[in-house]
């Protein structure tokens, strides 16, 4: 067999485990899944009507929902990675000639996975809820697209953060930012309305370009400066979170 058809073997059987981990973890289905849909009916039907932003509140909050969604993921790969370093589980998979690779992919293609359901689930909850959104076939592509591509960035920078936390408990305290940077970002009013200090954060940090490349793929009218940065942004995450997880792995393992 192959070096790349064994890779991929292995990648498979240990998206298996992690699928199966999964599902046996009520809170990480919850996390993941529920409690995004949690969020936005608090945001939309508890304090949507406080907030002016010009549109349907609904329309403006689906996309920092969509972000949201993959952020609240994240703890239970950093704890998961972790415990897999932490108890040895690691070590017995090196001595059964695991590919090393396939450890660690298999980690981020159940999150990505995990993500995609949490999307599902929160576009469907939201067209229930009045969500008008004016995007083409070739826009909803897009936003699948990046969601995707932010989905695959912010998990390997997870899984980074839980190969390099010392216990499980420190790893999923790792993840907070990531949790918490929606929540100061446009996701839920525009960034014009914020004080100053908190303005410029929001402008400037990650989220809030991936937020608005969203909104405006689902309105059909995107700006290109939105979608350069936010892909650079996915991007940026990706190589980052790869390269430093590989390192990470090669020194603890």
């Amino acid at each position: 067999m192959s070096t790349v058809a064994t890779a991929f073997a292995d990648s498979s059987i240990m998206l298996r485990r992690n699928v199966k981990h999964t599902l046996r973890n009520p809170t990480t289905m919850f996390n993941a899944v529920l409690f995004p849909i949690v969020i936005m009916l608090m945001f939309v039907k508890v304090f949507g009507g406080a907030f002016s932003v010009g549109e349907h509140y609904i329309d403006y909050a689906t996309p920092g929902l969509l972000v949201m969604a993959v952020s609240y993921g994240l703890g239970a790969t950093a704890t998961a990675v972790n415990d897999d370093m932490t108890k040895g589980i690691i070590n017995r998979f090196k001595t059964m000639d695991v590919s090393r690779g396939a450890m660690l992919t298999g980690h981020v293609v159940v999150t990505t996975v995990r993500c995609l359901v949490a999307c599902a689930a929160i576009v469907g909850v939201a067209f229930a809820m009045g969500f008008d959104p004016e995007a083409s076939a070739l826009d909803w592509l897009g936003v699948l697209g990046l969601f995707v591509l932010l989905a695959v960035g912010a998990s390997w920078l997870t899984v980074a953060m839980g190969l390099a936390a010392k216990t499980t408990e420190s790893a999923g305290l790792a993840t907070v930012p990531l949790i918490m940077l929606p929540f100061l970002s446009s996701a839920f009013v525009p960034a014009d309305t914020m004080g100053a200090g908190v303005k410029q954060f929001a402008e400037y940090q990650p989220f809030t370009p991936i937020i608005e490349t969203l909104r405006g793929l689902l309105a059909g009218h995107v700006s290109q400066g939105d979608a350069i940065a936010a892909v650079a942004w996915c991007v940026g995450f990706a190589v980052l979170g790869y390269v430093w997880a590989l390192s990470t792995f090669k020194k603890r393992a």
